[in-house]
Formats: C-alpha cells, sequence, structure tokens
C-alpha cells in the first residue's frame, strides 16, 4: 500500500509517559554495578517490571533470582526499585554480602513514614494489591501484625483494628489516585482519628501518567498503555483511561501485541507507557501504526518531570 492510500490516523502521545526517575535510577545501579564489579551481578526480583529492560540487564551479565537464598555470597546482589523487606538486607548482611539497594527513593521514603507512626505506638493501615513486591517490602518493614493490607472499600469495613484511636496509613506508590481517595475517605469516615501522610505517597510519576491520560481519552477511540502485566501502574494508566470515557483501552508490551482488527475503522489512538516502559517500546509502537495507518502524531503534555535521584554513593566510588 503506498502511503497515498493508508487510511489516516492521528496519535495522541501523551506526556509525560515511561521511565520514571526511580526506574531510571534502578536500571542506572544494575548497569554501574556491572561496571564496578563484572559479571555476574545477582538482582532479588525483577528490578522494575518490564521484560525489554530486564532481558537487556541479563544479557549484559545480570542474573534474576527470586530470594537471596538462590544468591552466592561472594557476589554483589542489588534488590529492585520496589523495596524490600527489612529481614533481606539484614540476612545480606549477615552473610556479609556486597548488597546495593535500588529502592526508589520514594518508596524508601513510604517505608521510613511507617517505622515513624510505629515508634508513636500507631499500627498501619496500608493501602495497596495483596502480593506486590512493593507492598510486601513496606510490610516487611514492621513486625507482623503491625501493618493490616487493604484493597478495596469494602476492606475498610472489616479489618479488625487493635485501638481505632491510634491508627496510621500507607499507600503503595503506583495506585491509582481516583480508587485510593475513595479508600481515604472511608478509612477516615470509619477511623476518624487515623493519620495519613503529610503528602500523597503515590508518587509523582503515577499521578502524572494518570493526568495525561484523563486528558487524551475522551478525544480518542483507543488507548494503548505499554506496560508488563505485572506492572502495577500500567495496569491502572488502563483502567484510568477505560474510565475517563475511552472504551477501549489495552495493554500491550510490545507492538507484536496490537490486534490490529480490534482497532479497524478507527481514526484516533491514544498512547502512552507505564513508568517501567522504555521510549524505544513506544517508538515501537509508533512506527507499527505508520505501517498500517497515514499517522499524525500529536503529544499531549499536562506535566513537565525534572525529578532525578543520586545512585547509591558505593557505585559512585573506584572498586
Amino acid at each position: 500500500m503506498s502511503p497515498q492510500s493508508l487510511p489516516p490516523l492521528t496519535l495522541l502521545l501523551a506526556a509525560p509517559r515511561g521511565f520514571c526517575a526511580g526506574v531510571d535510577r534502578a536500571i542506572k545501579i544494575v548497569e554501574m554495578a556491572l561496571d564496578k564489579w563484572g559479571a555476574p551481578v545477582y538482582v532479588r526480583h525483577e528490578i522494575v517490571h518490564n521484560k525489554y529492560v530486564v532481558d537487556d540487564l541479563r544479557a549484559k551479565g545480570a542474573v534474576f533470582v527470586e530470594e537471596l537464598e538462590d544468591c552466592p555470597d561472594n557476589r554483589p546482589v542489588i534488590f529492585s526499585a520496589h523495596g524490600v523487606p527489612k529481614a533481606v538486607p539484614a540476612e545480606a548482611a549477615r552473610r556479609e554480602m556486597i548488597y546495593v539497594d535500588a529502592t526508589c527513593p520514594l518508596v524508601s521514603k513510604v517505608h521510613i513514614e511507617a517505622a515513624r507512626h510505629s515508634e508513636n505506638g500507631l499500627q498501619m493501615i496500608m493501602i495497596g494489591h495483596a502480593g506486590h513486591p512493593e507492598t510486601v517490602g513496606t510490610m516487611g518493614q514492621l513486625a507482623e501484625g503491625e501493618v493490616l493490607l487493604v484493597e478495596t472499600v469494602a476492606d475498610v469495613a472489616t479489618v479488625a483494628v487493635r485501638d481505632p484511636q491510634r491508627l496510621a496509613f500507607v499507600t503503595q506508590t503506583t495506585l491509582s489516585v481516583d480508587d485510593t481517595a475513595g479508600i481515604v475517605a472511608a478509612l477516615k469516615a470509619r477511623f476518624p482519628a487515623i493519620v495519613g501522610p503529610h503528602k500523597e505517597d503515590i508518587c509523582y510519576a503515577t499521578t502524572n501518567r494518570q493526568e495525561a491520560v484523563k486528558a487524551i481519552a475522551p478525544r480518542v477511540e483507543a488507548i494503548l498503555v505499554v506496560g508488563a502485566p505485572n506492572s502495577s501502574n500500567s495496569k491502572r494508566l488502563v483502567e484510568v483511561g477505560r474510565r475517563a470515557g475511552c472504551a477501549y483501552a489495552q495493554l500491550v508490551q510490545r507492538a507484536t501485541d496490537i490486534d490490529w482488527r480490534a482497532l479497524d475503522g478507527i481514526a484516533s489512538v491514544g498512547i502512552t507507557a507505564g513508568a517501567s516502559a522504555p521510549e524505544v517500546l513506544i517508538d515501537e509502537v509508533i512506527d507499527a501504526f505508520r505501517a498500517h495507518y497515514d499517522v499524525t502524531v500529536e503529544m499531549v503534555e499536562t506535566a513537565q518531570e525534572n525529578v532525578e535521584f543520586k545512585v547509591p554513593r558505593v557505585l559512585r566510588v573506584p572498586a
């Protein structure tokens, strides 16, 4: 088909999209560790939730494992951007391992908050997704029973607390802003004395990416979110898109996942990416659309990000 005979399509490209500062830093930590100590460097859990990124680092010499017991004592180990329970660095120290913590500083902030409330005698309620590594890491900062998990407004009605007068809450950093607001309102209604974070725990990147999707959703017939099926913030972008007025919102890992039949006959598509999806995958999706349509790309920017996090000092000094 010549470009003249391709059907016209407008692509609305959300900004901000893709990598956030915490993901950027975590990937840099693995690359710098490989430069400093050579391969293999072990990484406990996927460094960030993206197959392309993990495969790329694996090719450079990173070995991904689920637990610390899968790592030898004599090689460096890196903890993922999602954070780890306190027991993990304690065990690494006991084994005299070299370890680097790539926990996103905004997740660490939630850990510090939880510890501070606990020292003040408050029991914690965490709003998050059961089994997600970030939730596991945050709950693992405190002793068993000190952090109670709620996932929905319905959970708030049944959560059994020690003392309704001595409670605080924290949230996972990658939740839906709107859903979380509803759960927080339910917590405050049931436990008027509950103490919340000074500033929202949901991170700037999650919030910004959701706002950008809300801006494009009413203007397009379909939204594609480039991201991984195990990425919490990517899945939330799909939900936010649907809720903001775009009936067809799908998660795609790569351009090969696009369902062209479902998009047949449409004239406008929104594209965004979760915080752990590299720009190269977004470019790949745009190129795939160019092969099927006469594409016009329009950028929809709702915020500018210039956050940067330093890597740990151990990587900035020579071996």
